[in-house]
């Protein structure tokens, strides 16, 4: 079996810092908030085990990668843009790309920008749906009326930040256990929350760790943030105006690569989109799979390593 090796690339102006292992067809694999290349530890062994060159990323604000100052620095186009840069300096012309969370979001961007490039997608937990013709602050005001909705709350600059950094265990631990199938309905993540409340006051935290996440691998994140603070992977959010601004080419735009999608059943995603999920066939005409997985939460590929390795590979390999 290869081993996991560490490298750096210059892609799109920055120096990015990645992980790879195996040899084959490139797999590139981006993560979500608030993450790392480290939630792929399950999947990149495996993958490269079944024949593929496997990388995983930090990507733009993450982890040893570089944090570009400018909030605008981190709209959709850039990111996406890192991916493909990567892929380039990988010495690399195709790719399959499978993303969890915003990493999702990334993939179906260079899925939709760049199908020369990217053969086939996979995406976790956050389910393709094409650019609204309504502007995602309209939509927010929408949501949010008497409550604080989280993706709102994390605009203001400096904000959300100072609290998560606070106390980075327990903010790691809180977001991902609440996020998590283990949650109770009434532990689950604060998507829409009071507004006389700071969010990580509404985070539940848990009195023993969930089963899928170690105390090894709780460390790793809390390290990661501690050094690359939270500032980066937030500004991601606050791009989500510009993002819209600049891709009205994509207005109504299906995935015509063969695509992928799971996610748990007890995934807040999904209730925040349920349209989204029903749609998918028809925005992604090109689906293979959808699949839910039942009990498990948003952190899928942690917490249902071999469902997900499966189903990747499965997909992989008819590709």
């Amino acid at each position: 079996m290869s081993e996991l090796k560490h490298g750096f690339a210059h892609s799109n102006g920055i120096k990015m810092h990645y992980v790879e292992q195996g040899a084959g067809p490139l797999v590139m694999l981006c993560h979500g908030w608030p993450e790392s290349w480290y939630s792929w530890r399950h999947q990149i062994a495996a993958l490269a085990d079944a024949g593929f060159r496997v990388v995983a990323p930090d990507q733009r604000g993450y982890g040893q990668t570089e944090k570009p100052e400018p909030i605008e620095a981190y709209n959709i186009l850039n990111l996406a843009g890192d991916i493909v840069g990567l892929v380039n300096a990988l010495g690399e012309e195709r790719a399959v790309i499978v993303g969890h969370d915003w990493g999702a979001m990334v993939a179906w961007h260079c899925a939709l920008m760049r199908t020369d490039m990217f053969r086939g997608l996979g995406l976790l937990s956050v389910p393709y749906s094409p650019r609204s013709p309504v502007r995602p602050a309209v939509v927010f005001k929408m949501i949010t009326k008497d409550k604080n909705f989280y993706q709102e709350y994390f605009q203001e600059p400096g904000k959300v930040e100072k609290e998560l950094e606070e106390d980075i265990r327990k903010s790691m631990l809180g977001i991902l256990y609440s996020a998590s199938g283990d949650a109770p309905p009434e532990e689950r993540f604060p998507f829409l929350f009071d507004k006389s409340k700071r969010l990580i006051d509404s985070i539940a935290i848990p009195a023993t760790m969930p089963p899928w996440l170690t105390e090894q691998d709780l460390n790793f994140f809390v390290n990661e943030f501690r050094q690359a603070g939270f500032r980066g992977g937030i500004n991601w959010y606050r791009n989500f105006d510009r993002d819209w601004e600049l891709t009205p080419f994509l207005d109504g735009a299906k995935i015509i690569r063969p695509t992928v999608f799971a996610a748990g059943d007890r995934d807040i995603v999904i209730e925040m989109v349920p349209d989204a999920y029903k749609n998918l066939e028809l925005n992604a005409p090109n689906l293979k799979k959808k699949y839910l997985i039942p009990a498990a939460g948003h952190w899928i590929q942690q917490e249902r390593p071999a469902e997900i390795n499966q189903l990747l590979i499965e997909f992989l390999k008819e590709l």
